[in-house]
């Protein structure tokens, strides 16, 4: 099993560079919203921001995660099951303390679309990770489109829970403006 390895994970070598390129900027850019975001005056407490925004940098760094450990020369599939077991896991350990972190934060109640995409999705997904770490071995090929479904959920989790958040932001720090002038007649 040595040798078919690195053929079967070189033939998904572009689709791990697209994803984990974008996973890699993402995370970037999360931070430059973070960054913007304690310019404004919108006031989000440590525990709304791990609820909601921590969480999407967790998501893109196991989207890197995930496709450089697909990306690097492995000589057995166990290894790679393994350390894609132990990420599973992980993420679903973490997923079940983002709802635990949701549910007990005040600053914002969450609504359906945010348990959906907060929870949910994030908590299937490193759940199939985990699945699919499991099987790689015994099922290579559904195995790896399970991953790479895997790192597509997590990837657009990610894309929706930082646009969801930076949307909140910049309404919520439109409509203050707007009460500010209201208080200062208009001015």
């Amino acid at each position: 099993m040595q040798e078919a390895t690195v053929p079967i994970f070189s033939a998904w070598e572009s689709f791990y560079v697209i994803v984990g390129s974008s996973a890699a900027a993402l995370t970037g850019l999360q931070f430059v919203v973070i960054a913007l975001v304690a310019d404004t005056r919108a006031r989000s407490s440590p525990e709304t921001i791990g609820a909601f925004g921590t969480p999407t940098v967790v998501h893109f760094c196991a989207v890197l995660l995930v496709s450089a450990v697909l990306s690097a020369p492995w000589h057995t599939l166990s290894s790679v099951a393994v350390i894609l077991g132990v990420a599973g896991i992980a993420g679903l350990v973490y997923s079940f303390l983002v709802t635990r972190r949701a549910r007990r934060q005040t600053g914002y109640k969450p609504v359906f679309e945010d348990w959906l995409w907060h929870s949910a999705l994030p908590l299937a997904a490193y759940a199939m990770l985990l699945i699919a770490a499991i099987s790689l071995t015994l099922h290579v090929s559904g195995s790896l489109y399970a991953i790479a479904a895997v790192a597509l959920i997590l990837l657009f989790v990610g894309i929706h829970n930082a646009w969801d958040s930076v949307t909140f932001i910049v309404a919520t720090h439109l409509d203050r403006k707007a009460a500010d002038k209201t208080a200062d007649g208009g001015r």
